[in-house]
């Protein structure tokens, strides 16, 4: 599925580097900076779904343990 993703990604980016391409540099410049100012609400974003995921398990241990009688 990333192979597909990858390759119409791809194929966009060279569209509009044909179209226009100042916007299409701007774009390429532009995107690690875009990412690097995103990552820390990822993180936060991975570390709050572990905390949920967490509790989902404590709250579920009892009828788990109960199950298996």
């Amino acid at each position: 599925m990333c192979v597909l993703t990858c390759m119409i990604t791809l194929l966009l980016w060279l569209l509009l580097l044909v179209v226009c391409w100042p916007l299409a540099l701007l774009a390429l410049v532009l995107y690690p900076v875009a990412w690097l100012l995103l990552l820390p609400f990822r993180l936060l974003g991975i570390a709050i779904d572990a905390v949920f995921d967490l509790l989902r398990s404590i709250l579920l241990l009892p009828g788990r343990f109960l199950r298996s009688f």
